[in-house]
């Protein structure tokens, strides 16, 4: 099986179990930089992790400008993560419009 057979496996069971709800993604937002800050994640852990995010939001992505859109996914992540910006809406990202400054 390959990687985009994989990812999709897993986007289907992640729907399946539930998981799609915003407040597991802002529980697992919040334990990420808890645990980053309290030196038990490390960097390079935290990256796997917004990786894996954005790879699953690419998956039910527009296909036109794929690659384009997961980078966009990407560093709206670790804007996210890093708690310092506004990330902007997510209509916003769908129509390729940049996040709010």
């Amino acid at each position: 099986m390959n990687s985009i057979d994989k990812q999709k496996r897993l986007h289907f069971d992640v729907v399946n179990v539930g998981l799609r709800a915003q407040a597991t993604a802002v529980g697992l937002v919040r334990l990420c930089v808890e645990l980053r800050d309290a030196g038990v994640l490390h960097e390079t852990a935290l990256t796997r992790i917004k990786d894996a995010i954005a790879d699953e939001v690419s998956v039910a992505g527009p296909r036109r400008n794929a690659q384009e859109y997961r980078l966009e996914v990407r560093e709206r992540l670790d804007q996210l993560f890093a708690g310092e910006k506004k990330v902007g809406s997510a209509e916003a990202l769908s129509f390729g419009d940049k996040p709010e400054p």
